[in-house]
């Protein structure tokens, strides 16, 4: 939700550089890459008046305008729905019991020999 609230308010221009009518270069936040002609045309508009290359300019205007409400601008019914399922919401998860373990800090005794060698009992 908050992504679609930032995508929203989000204002940016695309600039698109034309060459006669090829596109040259597009460009989002910056401005559009000039093609090599454009210095030639620049000298040669003194003499001729005429620009064969334009530039397009594309705002697109993000939503300034976000209304906030409060809890008291909603009908009964609504508060009622966000008031239950909220408390619904948080009542369900409940906490797991504390499991005792009883032998938590019991140390097993140090192992003197090998029974099993010292018996020569070994399971096949």
């Amino acid at each position: 939700m908050a992504l679609l609230v930032m995508f929203s308010t989000v204002s940016f221009t695309v600039e698109k550089h034309f060459c006669g009518d090829v596109l040259i270069g597009v460009s989002v936040f910056a401005e559009a890459e000039k093609c090599a002609m454009e210095a030639f045309e620049k000298e040669q508009e003194v003499i001729t008046k005429k620009i064969c290359c334009k530039d397009e300019v594309d705002v697109v205007q993000g939503q300034e305008n976000l209304r906030l409400t409060s809890f008291d601008d909603l009908d009964f019914q609504q508060q009622l729905f966000s008031t239950t399922f909220s408390y619904a919401f948080v009542n369900l998860f409940e906490s797991l019991e504390k499991h005792i373990v009883p032998h938590k800090d019991y140390s097993p005794p140090n192992l003197v020999a090998d029974i099993q060698v010292l018996d020569q009992v070994f399971i096949i």
